[in-house]
């Protein structure tokens, strides 16, 4: 849009991106004193904090890449928070062009059950979620083409930009293939999947993703914002990536595309997530162990109270397990929002079998995968599903060999 500057006029056309919300998302069994799951009500301030941060920006286009809800049927309470701040988003930018896809969260398995989306574009929000969409704006000489995550089988159209148009943006929720590491591919599939050459970054203005929950760049204008707070089935993984990489946390990008500038703009993180220094237990009396725990969880900086912190035990027998101070560990459950003692058995090799000496999975590390790379639906505590699993496993341990050993210590 043009804008005057002093005594020149300069074109500027900013584009606010941000996707992955998963409104309505619950974990743990911490409620606040209106009764609202705590995870979920974290969630909706982060939507909150990225709203203002969108007003604030004042962008010509805001593009949001799926998965608005954390499930396809969300609870009133959600679908009304986002109601309202949509209906505040539209309100403070009347001008803005405003665009939602469907994410594979979004979107029903079922031909005949129907979205929740279209209750937003009353709104005078562009909602795509049954079919790609190509969208026109031609006051503006820009064409947007959404794409959703509408499930297998779907026909997708050659992703080209419209030649009538300057300025062309794609916005799609899926994996571009080869682009995500291993962990994020086996965590939460997306059914809609490109190759580079099918995404030809290079023939858009810019590319905004939805799906990976990392703020990632996968060519020179083609981007995954990353979700808005930590509500994957790994985000330890996201949070060691984010170090690695130097990201500061979940938030959003706003990008020129007029100039090409690029930002990402950090949303302050409702809730800490504290990934402790692992401790190897190889050697270690009970007693020790003990006081290594303590030591580790005490000498933490700020504290671990209303934090979702882990803290990996590594090379720890069972008999030594049963014989830790659990007084002292359902203390740190209690002052933390959620504490995660990650118990990860000794490393076994394998001495038998065809091949050289090696390690592979145990029947443990496989139940620990899929428990918690499943789809919950609903107000499912995802650690307690995954604790009650290996619980029920290492009762069957006791009445039967269990001939498998483990592979590693377990980290995905």
């Amino acid at each position: 849009m043009p804008v005057e500057r002093g005594n020149f006029i300069t074109t500027r056309m900013r584009l606010v991106h941000l996707s992955d919300l998963h409104l309505g998302y619950r974990q743990y069994q911490r409620l606040t004193p209106g009764g609202l799951n705590q995870r979920e009500a974290d969630v909706a301030r982060a939507m909150q904090r990225a709203v203002d941060t969108t007003i604030a920006v004042a962008p010509d286009i805001v593009v949001m890449a799926g998965d608005i809800f954390h499930t396809v049927r969300p609870t009133n309470p959600a679908i009304l928070f986002a109601f309202q701040q949509f209906a505040r988003l539209a309100r403070a930018l009347p001008q803005a062009v405003i665009v939602i896809v469907a994410g594979n969260h979004d979107t029903p398995r079922a031909v005949e059950t129907g979205g929740i989306l279209r209750l937003f574009a009353p709104l005078g929000i562009h909602v795509v979620d049954q079919r790609p969409e190509r969208l026109s704006f031609p006051d503006r000489d820009l064409a947007i083409l959404a794409v959703p995550d509408v499930g297998p089988g779907a026909h997708y159209p050659v992703l080209a930009p419209d030649p009538a148009f300057r300025t062309n943006v794609l916005v799609l929720h899926g994996e571009v293939e080869g682009m995500l590491p291993a962990a994020a591919m086996v965590a939460d599939r997306a059914t809609t999947a490109v190759t580079p050459d099918e995404l030809g970054a290079e023939r858009w203005s810019y590319v905004a993703l939805g799906h990976y929950h990392v703020y990632r760049q996968v060519a020179p204008n083609a981007y995954y914002s990353g979700a808005i707070d930590y509500t994957s089935s790994n985000v330890w993984g996201e949070l060691a990536e984010e170090r690695q990489g130097g990201i500061p946390g979940k938030g959003l990008i706003v990008h020129d595309l007029a100039t090409g500038a690029h930002r990402f703009h950090a949303i302050e993180a409702p809730r800490a997530f504290v990934d402790l220094p692992a401790i190897s237990a190889r050697g270690l009396t009970a007693a020790d162990l003990d006081a290594r725990i303590r030591e580790t969880v005490e000498g933490y900086r700020g504290g671990i109270d209303d934090k979702v912190v882990r803290l990996v035990v590594r090379d720890l027998p069972r008999h030594v397990t049963r014989e830790l101070d659990h007084r002292a560990l359902r203390e740190y459950k209690r002052r933390a929002l959620h504490f995660n003692l990650d118990v990860r058995r000794p490393e076994v090799l394998r001495l038998h079998g065809q091949a050289a000496p090696g390690r592979r999975p145990s029947l443990a590390d496989i139940v620990r995968d899929k428990l918690q790379g499943r789809l919950l639906e609903g107000n499912i505590d995802r650690e307690a599903l995954v604790g009650l699993g290996l619980r029920y496993l290492a009762e069957a341990e006791t009445v039967s060999v269990v001939t498998a050993v483990p592979d590693g210590d377990g980290e995905g």
